[in-house]
């Protein structure tokens, strides 16, 4: 009898549970969602097109500048333009090298950029430290007369600076080129701005442990403004790079001109110009340039997306 009512039971409790039904609809809703329609794939190829062309005129007289400098002085105007890279880029070099010293006009190049930019780092970082973490009388009207130099037109400043020099001596030197590029306004302003965000806790943490100043600063401080510092040694050595108007009027000497200076001085008549060698020395004038770029691209990136980060 026992057995009997257990069954009974068993049996009434099966048909009391409800059977579970297969979300058929549901799967059949979820397949049909994960097919795209093919027009809503094709929705995004027109901007897809007209970025690539963007791209491609940007990229494009570039290109024209790479070809143009591995082919001869007399096929760099012909039409249709060749696209295609010539055999005369080492001709046009050794004509550079006889017309100007290829070699001593790009280090020369190289030294003045070299030192101003690692000048200008040090420089904007002292400062901008200084004025980021120090409390002192008159910080706020220094720092606003520092930062309204910066619409100054450089231009305005060239008579004064050779004046400067010419009293000082220092015409026709490195020091005049290095000297007036070592205080940036703008690479002051942007440690400040960036060191401003540091907390003043991890600072004291490290006085604290007896730390000085200067061990603060390149201890604590700079290795946390790597991507910051990575991204102004960037600027700062393409402005220093591609100057041109203060070292025509600073130096005198062939033996001093930079690499922009000395292309310049090929210019002529369009009958004795080498254009051939021009475009060589130009193309080959961008190389330091990307090499910089490349080596410190993650730390440019990171930097430029430091302020755009933060909560």
């Amino acid at each position: 009898m026992t057995s009997k009512s257990e069954t009974s039971k068993r049996e009434t409790s099966k048909r009391e549970t409800p059977k579970r039904e297969t979300p058929k609809r549901e799967t059949s809703k979820s397949q049909a969602s994960e097919r795209v329609n093919p027009l809503k794939r094709l929705r995004g190829w027109p901007l897809t097109f007209l970025l690539a062309g963007i791209t491609g005129l940007s990229i494009a007289p570039f290109y024209w500048l790479v070809v143009a400098s591995t082919r001869k002085d007399t096929e760099v105007f012909d039409w249709p333009p060749k696209l295609l890279p010539g055999g005369s880029l080492g001709e046009n070099l050794s004509h550079l090298e006889q017309k100007i010293g290829l070699l001593r006009v790009v280090g020369n190049s190289l030294l003045v950029a070299g030192v101003q930019t690692l000048g200008a780092l040090v420089v904007a970082l002292l400062a901008g430290y200084a004025f980021a973490k120090f409390r002192f009388r008159g910080r706020t009207l220094l720092f606003a007369l520092l930062f309204s130099t910066l619409v100054v037109p450089e231009q305005v400043t060239l008579v004064p600076l050779f004046k400067m020099m010419t009293n000082f001596g220092l015409l026709d030197t490195y020091q005049a080129l290095i000297l007036p590029g070592l205080c940036v306004p703008f690479a002051i302003f942007l440690m400040r701005q960036s060191l401003s965000s540091l907390p003043d806790e991890l600072l004291d943490a490290a006085r604290v442990d007896g730390a000085g100043e200067f061990r603060v600063l390149f201890s604590v401080v700079v290795p946390v403004m790597r991507p910051v510092l990575a991204a102004l040694s960037i600027f700062l050595f393409l402005g220093s790079w591609n100057q041109f108007v203060w070292p025509l009027i600073a130096l005198r000497s062939p033996a001093m001109h930079t690499l922009p200076v000395a292309l310049a001085t090929l210019h002529g008549n369009k009958s004795n110009t080498d254009y051939g060698a021009i475009l060589s020395g130009t193309a080959l004038s961008t190389l330091p340039m990307m090499v910089l770029f490349l080596v410190l691209q993650r730390q440019f990136i990171s930097g430029l997306l430091a302020g755009a980060t933060k909560g």
